[in-house]
């Protein structure tokens, strides 16, 4: 471990990048056992310091997939958004997520406990809300199961890739952004074809979209969304990357287009109980609009990469019409109904 701390560790202007081949090395001093709790800890901080490269976060990333939950999912779209959670926005994610799987496109979310930078409400949180065990491996089963009837597919993370539970603590103690932030977001547990990625900075694009490509994701979008999650707001124009055959383009969706409105999250706590009695309201039709049309904006979105439908327009109808005929809430209560103990 030593060597890699060498390397990445010189200084401002001494230390490098990592080949992918060196940093595959350190990942897996560092997830089996290699590496003292000292050594990972200066890993992590100079590698935070100098700024991870694509290479390096494709080693960690594929660290942490061998040995990860594999469940494929046919035709699947994962929407992956930041471990360490929100606390000032809707997690749309969720019901659109429903919303996917009520229209055949089959979708995967993830998450952990709360962690660090943000130490914010996580998806796990708001799914335990419901009664739903994201704690052991008997309530894992009872998701895959969910998944297979459902079409939708939650990864309590620590469960479905163990080698993160390892490296929780130092990442507590640690308190900052690591090179596990964005790899985690790529173990891609049901080997989804698509993919929605979210950031915080939209400096990280061209980077993210170069990392997404040499993955060999079909077709993805970098979303600078919500809390650097994969939400695009209602509120406001996004800036997202479509990536498709290893070409990146810029695009600009507007919400007003599509004559979708909404404001933006006022400055009351998003609480896990919040958070969950939302998703609940919009599946069922009783939300305020300016939840359900960010539902309907990142479920129309999703549902034209995954080419479900033809054009956003198309997508957002779909999405529209799926919410309001109440296929999506079926769908939720036939994947409650399985995995509630």
């Amino acid at each position: 471990m030593i060597e890699y701390l060498k390397e990445v560790g010189r200084g401002k202007r001494g230390a490098r990048d990592l080949t992918f081949e060196e940093a595959a090395g350190a990942a897996k001093l560092i997830l089996e056992g290699g590496a003292t709790d000292a050594q990972i800890g200066a890993f992590l901080v100079a590698e935070r310091i100098k700024m991870e490269s694509t290479d390096e976060i494709a080693a960690f990333a594929e660290a942490l997939r061998r040995g990860s939950l594999k469940h494929p999912m046919d035709g699947a779209i994962d929407c992956a958004g930041p471990y360490d959670g929100r606390t000032k926005s809707f997690y749309a994610t969720l019901p659109t997520s429903f919303v996917l799987a009520a229209c055949g496109v089959p979708s995967t979310l993830h998450g952990s406990r709360s962690l660090p930078p943000k130490w914010g409400v996580t998806l796990p949180d708001v799914v335990a809300e419901w009664g739903v065990d994201v704690e052991t491996p008997e309530g894992l089963d009872r998701l895959l199961r969910a998944a297979d009837a459902s079409g939708f597919l939650f990864v309590p993370a620590e469960l479905g890739c163990p080698k993160l539970a390892r490296v929780r603590d130092i990442r507590t103690q640690l308190g900052l952004r690591t090179v596990f932030n964005s790899a985690e977001k790529l173990v891609r547990y049901s080997d989804a074809p698509y993919l929605v990625f979210g950031v915080f900075h939209g400096t990280v694009f061209d980077k993210m979209a170069q990392l997404v490509s040499s993955l060999g994701y079909r077709r993805a979008i970098i979303v600078q969304g919500i809390e650097g999650s994969e939400d695009l707001p209602v509120h406001k124009r996004s800036r997202l990357f479509l990536v498709k055959d290893g070409v990146s383009e810029l695009m600009i969706v507007d919400p007003e287009v599509y004559q979708l409105q909404g404001e933006a999250d006022d400055d009351t706590e998003w609480t896990a109980e919040r958070q969950a009695a939302t998703c609940l309201a919009v599946l069922q039709g009783a939300a305020a609009l300016p939840h359900t049309d960010m539902t309907i904006l990142n479920a129309g979105v999703r549902l034209w990469l995954t080419g479900a439908a033809g054009t956003i327009e198309e997508g957002l109808d779909l999405a529209r019409v799926t919410l309001s005929s109440g296929q999506a809430y079926k769908k939720f209560l036939q994947w409650k109904e399985i995995v509630l103990p």
